[in-house]
């Protein structure tokens, strides 16, 4: 019998895996309610999902970033992240605002200046791999986000104004991150990863945040070197690439990157059958089960029937990783989470 590791890359070969690997993310609210049903703290292994994750590791001391918010007010529990983002609470759930740093930046002097953090991959991140294969586990591994990161820096506005009006600005921020980036895909693909993990949500509902000629010109080749960073150390090795929303303009683009797994291919964005034969065995998809429809609303049939047309349409001849479209938020029931692993075990019977 194969090991969930050998399912996983049977799927991303696009080869019927018999048992289709699956994965799903708890919010904290959704999180206690597993624990509360199951009495397990440990959702990978209560499932049988079939992979684990590592992500980067910092390797700079922690800055100080007071200064960048000398003029605003930030709420206590606001918390600063690695880059300076500044995540205040928004008193829904685990939701919060931003603020930026470099909001207000007028030069490239204030970029040169700015206490940059840096990465790497973990220095155990071999030895976390070769443990997760002893397991027969397959091992993703997270290298980082370029545009989701910057905007934060800048702020989304800003960024996009950028673009168009200071571009050496721009240019500066985004080869910042993106050399980041490129450098713990390189290390993680050097541990052995599987799968490397990248992700800039680039879609809204119907549409691109941007034109898809300025998403070519400031994303499309950064997200290329990062890949090709990884891949120049492993060839073979599968990119996922996470975006939400509608971003048919530019799977193609994105193929042409290096991308060969697409997540999280909302069903009320894109249909993914209709991907699956556009698309055929050079783009597996990872994710597709609603979590703005089915998940929430609907009921446990409405569940196990979605998933069992997902399998038997894109999933007929592998290429189908089964997942919600985003982490469960606190509006989904149990009954419906507990259908979700039911039906691919039915499936898989």
């Amino acid at each position: 019998m194969d090991t969930p590791r050998e399912r996983v890359l049977k799927t991303l070969r696009h080869e019927h895996p018999g048992r289709f690997p699956k994965e799903m993310g708890f919010t904290p609210a959704a999180f206690e309610k597993f624990k509360s049903h199951t009495g397990s703290e440990d959702p990978a292994s209560y499932f049988g999902m079939e992979v684990r994750h590592i992500g980067a590791a910092r390797t700079s001391e922690v800055a100080d970033f007071s200064g960048y918010y000398a003029d605003e007010d930030l709420p206590e529990g606001t918390t600063i992240d690695d880059y300076g983002t500044a995540r205040v609470p928004a008193g829904f759930y685990h939701f919060w605002g931003l603020r930026f740093p470099a909001k207000c930046f007028s030069s490239l002097a204030q970029y040169e200046g700015y206490p940059w953090p840096t990465f790497a991959a973990p220095a155990d991140a071999e030895n976390t791999v070769q443990a997760c294969h002893d397991a027969g586990l397959a091992v993703g591994g997270f290298a980082g986000h370029i545009w989701e990161t910057a905007w934060q820096v800048r702020g989304m506005n800003e960024l996009m104004m950028d673009f168009l009006e200071r571009e050496d600005m721009a240019a500066y921020l985004l080869d910042r991150i993106a050399d980041q980036v490129a450098g713990v895909a390189q290390g993680l693909a050097r541990a052995g990863v599987d799968v490397l993990q990248l992700g800039d949500d680039v879609g809204m509902q119907d549409r691109l945040m941007m034109s898809p000629g300025m998403w070519r010109e400031w994303l499309f080749p950064r997200l290329k070197r990062a890949i090709d960073a990884a891949r120049a150390v492993n060839p073979g090795l599968h990119v996922w690439y996470h975006t939400d929303g509608d971003v048919r303009s530019i799977i193609p683009g994105l193929m042409e990157a290096g991308v060969d797994v697409l997540n999280p291919i909302q069903p009320e964005c894109m249909d993914p059958a209709e991907l699956r034969a556009e698309y055929g065995d050079s783009l597996a998809f990872w994710g597709c089960v609603g979590t703005q429809t089915t998940l929430p609303f609907g009921s446990p049939e409405d569940v196990k029937r979605t998933v069992h047309h997902l399998i038997e349409t894109v999933g007929a001849s592998g290429g189908l990783f089964i997942a919600p479209t985003h982490v469960v938020e606190p509006d989904v029931p149990w009954p419906n989470i507990a259908a979700f692993f039911e039906a691919i075990e039915e499936a898989s019977a």
